[in-house]
């Protein structure tokens, strides 16, 4: 492991659990083999401006001067993913409230608009921030986002500067690159994740279309159409053909080039003003070692935390007969350091 900016606190060194080197095991632990935490979750919905919703998912209590961790899914996931549980849990353990952020159509109900979640929809994010700076304007707040979702929240923190509302930010296993991503995912075994993927996302349209219909949502229905047939919807099969598709035309893009440019969040590290921690390996099986920003493109107050090992989102430590999960303890631990200096 190799950190390009300064750590907050001496970094631990993850080894992968034994048997368990392969990215690819890495990576499939956790939705195939991981028995899930058990986290009881009250329901928020936060209502948009555009008539839109999101459902915040929250865990523990919260008060007015104790620290709140966001959390951010990543593609095709929700609150109920693995990884928000294990995350939750862990920080419930250290004392801390969090509340896990479903993008929109990801908690079980259709959102209510013909545009989707996105990789981009940093919008959103900052409407959740600023919805939880309103209720909680003396707490530390910080965000975790995994994946889709760390790819928000560096874009958001990029954005916003010094105004991001957050104390600190970690991002884990982001597709910093959206365009050689979308490249990385369609070679040798990433192609199982990129069909999962592809099957997950039509699934999302259809269940949209379903919805509208039933609603009379006229509108809505014709933006979907435009997309093309669910037959043809059902044969894209890289993510380069759906997001040239779907993506980019139903959420105000001009074309797929246009999308990855402007949503990638490596051309936005730079402006980061928040402290931020990027957890990444070098074995990640959607993202190329090229596609990993230098240290040269961080801020100041960003560590990129690279390691050898670790996969997507994986981080196994221990045996498979007792795994450990690096990310459960690494986070927590780094939030926790920020706080005297943010509190």
């Amino acid at each position: 492991m190799r950190a390009l900016a300064s750590p907050a606190l001496p970094v631990e060194l993850f080894t992968p659990a034994s048997g368990l080197g392969n990215p690819h095991l890495q990576t499939l632990w956790g939705p195939l083999w991981r028995t899930k935490p058990v986290v009881e979750h009250q329901r928020e919905r936060l209502w948009l401006e555009d008539g839109d919703f999101l459902d915040l998912d929250w865990h523990g209590t919260p008060s007015a001067h104790e620290p709140l961790v966001l959390v951010l899914h990543g593609l095709t996931g929700s609150s109920a993913s693995h990884y928000i549980a294990g995350q939750q849990s862990a920080l419930a353990k250290q004392g801390w409230a969090s509340v896990a952020l479903n993008w929109r159509g990801c908690s079980g109900e259709p959102n209510l608009l013909a545009r989707s979640y996105h990789s981009g929809a940093s919008e959103d994010l900052a409407a959740t921030v600023a919805h939880l700076r309103a209720r909680y304007p003396l707490a530390p707040i910080y965000a975790v986002g995994y994946s889709l979702g760390g790819n928000v929240l560096l874009k958001y923190l990029g954005e916003s500067g010094s105004a991001s509302g957050l104390q600190g930010g970690v991002a884990v296993s982001v597709p910093f690159r959206l365009d050689q991503c979308a490249d990385r995912i369609g070679m040798g075994f990433s192609k199982v994740y990129q069909a999962h993927f592809m099957r997950e996302m039509v699934a999302y349209v259809k269940i949209k279309q379903r919805q509208f219909q039933q609603d009379a949502k006229h509108e809505a229905l014709a933006a979907l159409a435009k997309l093309g047939t669910l037959k043809s919807l059902s044969k894209l099969r890289t993510f380069w053909e759906f997001d040239d598709r779907v993506t980019a035309p139903l959420n105000g893009y001009q074309s797929v080039d246009d999308y990855y440019r402007r949503a990638s969040s490596r051309y936005f590290l730079g402006a980061i003003e928040t402290p931020t921690l990027i957890i990444q390996s070098e074995d990640d099986p959607f993202v190329f070692k090229h596609s990993i920003p230098e240290a040269s493109e961080l801020s100041a107050c960003t560590e990129l935390e690279l390691h050898t090992k670790g996969g997507h989102v994986g981080f196994v430590e221990g045996s498979p007969r007792t795994p450990r999960y690096y990310l459960e303890r690494r986070i927590p631990q780094w939030l926790a350091s920020l706080k005297p200096e943010s509190a």
